[in-house]
Parts: C-alpha cells; sequence; structure tokens
C-alpha cells in the first residue's frame, strides 16, 4: 500500500495550484472591458444608479479588496451572487453541471470506443494499407476545429438524415442520451486523433515486448496476447494522456455546448463573459479548474493500480 502514499499528500499539493489559479482568474476577469453596473441597468441608467449598483456589489473597492472578500466568502462555501441571474453562483453552477458532465463522459467514452479499435488495427497491420490509412485520418482529425465539426454533423446527422435532435439537451434520459450523441462525437472526433496515436505507439510496443513473447511462448494465440497483455499495457500512458488533455477536454465544451445550445457550464461561462457577470465566469472558472486538478489525481490513482511498477 506504500505506493499509494501519495493520496495523502498530493491534496496539500494541490492548494497552491488552486489559489494561483484563483488569483490569476480574478484578476484577469477583471480586466474584461465593460462595466456590470452598466449592463445590469442598461443605456439609459443614470449615474446615481450605477453608483449605487457598484456599491452593492463591492465593485468600486480597490481589486485587493474585493479579492479578500471573494476568498472570505469561499471559505464560507459562497462564490457571491449572479449579478444577471440574481441567485447564488454556486447554486447556479449546480443547476448546469450535469449537463456538462454528461457531456464530458459521453466525449470520453466515445473517443474510447474510436481510438482503441483503430489503434489495435493499425498496430496489428503495422505498414499495410490499413495502417497508412489509420495514421492519414488521425492526423487529418488533429486540424479539424470543434465548431466546424460540430456543424458538419449537424448538418449530416439533423439537417439531412434527421437521426439525432440539432441541439437542447431533452427531458427524459432517452432524449438526453440522443442529444448528448452529436456533441459527445464532436468531442470525441478531435480527441480520438490524438489517443490514437498514442494507443498505436503503446500497442506496436507491447507486440515486441518481453511479455507477449513470455506468452506466445506458452502457445497462447495471437489474439489472446494482443488483448490480454498489450492493450492493457499500452492503456497506461493513454490514461495519462487522457488527463493531461482534460483542461483541453473542458475547455472544448464551452464551444460545443454553445454550437449545440447545451445548457452546460460551457454555455453559462460565455453568456456571462458577454454580459460581465464578474462572479459567474470566475466561479465557473475555478469549478473548471478543480475538475482539471480532480481529473489528473484520479489519473494517478489508476495509473498506479493499472501498472504495479509506478511510484508517484
Amino acid at each position: 500500500m506504500h505506493r499509494y502514499r501519495f493520496v495523502l499528500l498530493r491534496p496539500l499539493q494541490l492548494v497552491p495550484v488552486l489559489f494561483g489559479i484563483s488569483v490569476i482568474t480574478f484578476v484577469l476577469v477583471r480586466l474584461i472591458p465593460g462595466d456590470p453596473a452598466r449592463v445590469l441597468l442598461g443605456a439609459r441608467a443614470t449615474p446615481s444608479a450605477i453608483v449605487n449598483i457598484r456599491a452593492q456589489y463591492g465593485l468600486d473597492d480597490p481589486i485587493w479588496v474585493q479579492y479578500l472578500y471573494f476568498l472570505k466568502n469561499l471559505g464560507q462555501g459562497e462564490m457571491g451572487k449572479s449579478v444577471v441571474y440574481k441567485i447564488d453562483v454556486l447554486r447556479l453552477i449546480a443547476t448546469r453541471i450535469e449537463p456538462t458532465l454528461a457531456l464530458v463522459a459521453a466525449g470520453v467514452v466515445l473517443t474510447l470506443l474510436i481510438a482503441v479499435p483503430f489503434a489495435a488495427l493499425s498496430a496489428r497491420r503495422q505498414g499495410r494499407a490499413a495502417d497508412h490509412a489509420v495514421r492519414l485520418v488521425s492526423t487529418a482529425g488533429l486540424g479539424f476545429p470543434a465548431f466546424w465539426l460540430g456543424m458538419m454533423l449537424i448538418l449530416l446527422f439533423s439537417v439531412r438524415l434527421d437521426w439525432l435532435p440539432v441541439a437542447g439537451y431533452g427531458e427524459t434520459l432517452s432524449e438526453r442520451l440522443q442529444h448528448m450523441i452529436l456533441p459527445g462525437l464532436t468531442i470525441a472526433l478531435s480527441l480520438s486523433a490524438i489517443i490514437t496515436r498514442s494507443l498505436r505507439a503503446g500497442m506496436i510496443a507491447g507486440l515486441s515486448s518481453d511479455v507477449a513473447t513470455a506468452a506466445r511462448a506458452r502457445g497462447m494465440p495471437e489474439g489472446v496476447v494482443f488483448w490480454r497483455h498489450v492493450v492493457p499495457n499500452a492503456m497506461v500512458p493513454t490514461v495519462n494522456l487522457l488527463a493531461v488533455n482534460i483542461g483541453w477536454l473542458i475547455g472544448g465544451t464551452v464551444v460545443v455546448e454553445s454550437v449545440f445550445a447545451v445548457p452546460g457550464l460551457g454555455q453559462l461561462m460565455v453568456r456571462a463573459i458577454f454580459s460581465r457577470d464578474y462572479m459567474v465566469v470566475q466561479g465557473v472558472a475555478l469549478a473548471f479548474a478543480l475538475a482539471t486538478v480532480l481529473t489528473n489525481f484520479l489519473a494517478d490513482i489508476l495509473t498506479v493500480a493499472l501498472d504495479p511498477r509506478v511510484e508517484m
């Protein structure tokens, strides 16, 4: 169990990381052009009304004083109140977190469903036409932006074929699963290009490893050797690669949710930026940062569990 000692120490190391992220986010949010008070009151707002709103939300205090208030509220489990939605930011985030989690989960599942078979096909037919085709497609997939992929998928599967809904999140479980296919596929097509190349390299290395050679010497069929010994070992670096790209994946949800009108945290952040809703922007940014840090932490635990030789 000494291999899991980092589970006790790593959370302490994450505290300064989250603190630094909170400082950077707080400062950058307040560099956004525009006045939230004026946005809230409209173009015909009187100067006295603007002054009152700024005083009410603490916008007239120095930025370091605002940050201290922010830390104090955060320590009490609060992130302030949304200027636009008129409710607590934490409550607002809680109402939007489910669609984002569903989108990320759909993206990861579809990525593995695409990457594992194609990487296996490429590795087992190294140097042949199938290998070259997979490498070409995965390389081309790196250059397609998420918003373009999303629109192409909408045109094909929603407009032309009328198989899947265009946008939204749905009400029932079956409707939500249908609504998550196209957004999840948009993320998966971009992410699977990276994962496929990593898996292919790991599988090719695993085919010539001592473990595979010993398994063949015991008379195991080549298919059993590949799926029982080669694939699990190749998944270890893939888990780390997925964790490294989780920031990109979460950032990608901002674009994808806007394209497909998914009412998640990404769409909430975009609207909050345009409406100068400082509290919501920094709250969602911190939620994204916390999710990224926790995902990397869980990936470390999974890596240690998959490979007994690894120590963190």
